[in-house]
């Protein structure tokens, strides 16, 4: 998957992107909006290039219905005022509301997409349960770009499905970690010492074992720890 120039001439074009827009919320109130910062460049790039941007993104973890505690209409807000251009909010993912806002954008504007979550296909096990929420998700669009570092390992429809049906490319937040891991990971400085923390130790052992050979110093901290622990013989 090449850079946002992979794509060619983007004027006039529907382009899909898939954001990592998870931020935390005090009611409808974004406490860290970190992330929506960091997805601006690429959505920026894709506007300033004349592009019909359609940004989609998933907040917190609903069951594959609608929850209004888990709404990004407080992040289209917050995006728009960030970008300093009206982003238009579909309070849908690919219903009449998706269709019509995607339908109304000019070269240059941003449609933020409902919770991608809302919709069961975008999370399912069963292929073809994606399949067909990606096939709709796609279907807004011409091409794809994939700026969500934070979802790039999940098999998912907006992350895996919708790249195999569209021209895509990876956006510059994606772009930027990939360089600094293969930074890290091919020829790293010396000394080397990698700090690993979070609960998810499983998530976490093909990156351990990959940085044995290779970092001078692993520190793990975090709930990861009591896993380590226990396999000393300790009691948690």
């Amino acid at each position: 998957m090449g850079d946002l120039a992979s794509l060619g001439d983007l004027r006039g074009k529907r382009v899909l992107v898939r954001s990592d827009l998870n931020v935390p919320l005090d009611g409808t109130t974004i406490t860290d909006d970190g992330r929506i910062r960091a997805s601006i460049p690429t959505i920026k790039a894709l506007t300033e290039a004349g592009a019909r941007v359609i940004v989609c993104a998933h907040l917190g973890r609903p069951k594959g219905a609608p929850e209004a505690r888990y709404s990004l209409a407080p992040v289209a807000a917050r995006l728009s005022e960030l970008l300093g251009q009206s982003v238009t909010f579909a309070d849908d993912t690919v219903g009449p509301s998706a269709q019509a806002a995607v339908d109304g954008l000019a070269d240059g504007g941003v449609v933020l997409l409902e919770n991608l979550r809302f919709n069961a296909g975008e999370t399912a096990k069963v292929d073809a349960e994606r399949a067909e929420f990606a096939d709709a998700l796609a279907g807004l669009a011409d091409a794809y770009v994939s700026d969500g570092f934070g979802v790039v390992h999940r098999k998912q429809a907006s992350v895996y499905d919708v790249a195999t049906r569209l021209p895509s490319a990876m956006g510059g937040l994606v772009k930027a970690e990939v360089d600094v891991l293969k930074r890290l990971t091919q020829d790293p400085e010396r000394p080397y010492a990698v700090v690993l923390g979070g609960a998810k130790v499983a998530d976490k052992l093909a990156v351990i074992d990959n940085l044995l050979g290779k970092a001078d110093r692993l520190l793990i901290g975090g709930g990861m720890l009591f896993t380590f622990l226990a396999a000393q013989g300790h009691e948690i």
